[in-house]
């Protein structure tokens, strides 16, 4: 869908309430609290009324609960955040909406709380798993130095498959293995590593068969042999740096784990059409974030 297309579409608050509704409830308005279907729609309050006496909107219990920003500009803000190959700044969002940089960021990081998938499923076929470290540099205090400044980020992206990024504390063994338990289904067929020592040990820790982990020696300047490589995994954190450096800027470590929702969501998703439709059917089925939680 392009722009323009989005906006006539979506031109009015009973437009993107109407599309709102379809999403949350496919098949039917049903009542939050007590589940069921026998409801009526009060047109001047734009409210449901259930026959337990409950009044509620489209809006209640989701992230866009009390919102005081039109839903057009919701909208927008989605549409440019979900179709920006490298993500989009609050600062941005401030001047294109006209709306103040605490309502942006604010904004931004309700869609990208949105973004954060509970059900994920288990990946399999071939996979790869690489870490790299952002932040800024140290200057002046010696090489042993370097990555004191750094956030680490561990990635594991199934070939032709969904691509998940996590911010890790450290890269020791059992933190390695972890993330393999949880993300990397037993029927594998082959993980594919580079030659940082942690990742045999981790291997083992979490049950993979020693005939399954390849690795590939980049500390001898060897980057592919036939299928053994880790290109795909590392071409997706080249495409994260790119919008830390180009987009964003600034991130800071509290919230790093919410910019890998946002850039796995959108990577995974983009080669949908539906994509700007799929994210707002998980805006409206997410748990409202309040400006206190997020910035606690």
């Amino acid at each position: 869908m392009a722009l323009l297309e989005m906006l006539q579409k979506y031109s009015t608050d009973d437009k993107c309430r109407e599309i709102l509704t379809k999403l949350r409830w496919p098949e039917g308005v049903r009542c939050p609290r007590c589940g069921e279907d026998g409801t009526c729609y009060l047109q001047e309050r734009k409210q449901f009324e259930c026959s337990c006496g409950y009044q509620f909107s489209v809006l209640t219990g989701t992230i866009f609960n009390d919102t005081h920003l039109p839903l057009e500009k919701w909208f927008a803000a989605t549409y440019l955040l979900c179709e920006a190959k490298k993500g989009i700044s609050a600062c941005q969002i401030q001047r294109t909406l006209g709306i103040s940089y605490k309502t942006a960021w604010y904004l931004c990081h309700r869609i990208r709380a949105a973004m954060n998938e509970l059900d994920k499923s288990m990946l399999d076929g071939k996979i790869e798993m690489d870490e790299t470290y952002v932040g800024g540099k140290l200057k002046g205090r010696g090489a042993g130095s370097r990555l004191d400044n750094k956030e680490i980020v561990i990635g594991i992206r199934q070939r032709n498959g969904e691509l998940r990024l996590f911010h890790s504390k450290d890269v020791k063994a059992g933190t390695l293995a972890q993330y393999i338990r949880e993300n990397v289904s037993a029927d594998v067929d082959v993980i594919v590593t580079d030659d940082f020592a942690a990742y045999p040990f981790a291997m083992k820790k979490a049950g993979v068969e020693t005939g399954k982990h390849k690795s590939i020696n980049h500390s001898a300047k060897v980057y592919v042999m036939g299928d053994v490589h880790t290109n795909t995994v590392e071409n997706a954190f080249s495409l994260l740096k790119r919008g830390i450096m180009g987009t964003w800027h600034r991130v800071s470590a509290k919230h790093l784990a919410s910019y890998l929702d946002e850039m796995s969501f959108r990577f995974n998703r983009r080669k949908r059409p539906d994509l700007f439709i799929d994210t707002l059917r998980h805006m409206i089925t997410a748990s409202v974030l309040t400006f206190e939680r997020l910035t606690a």
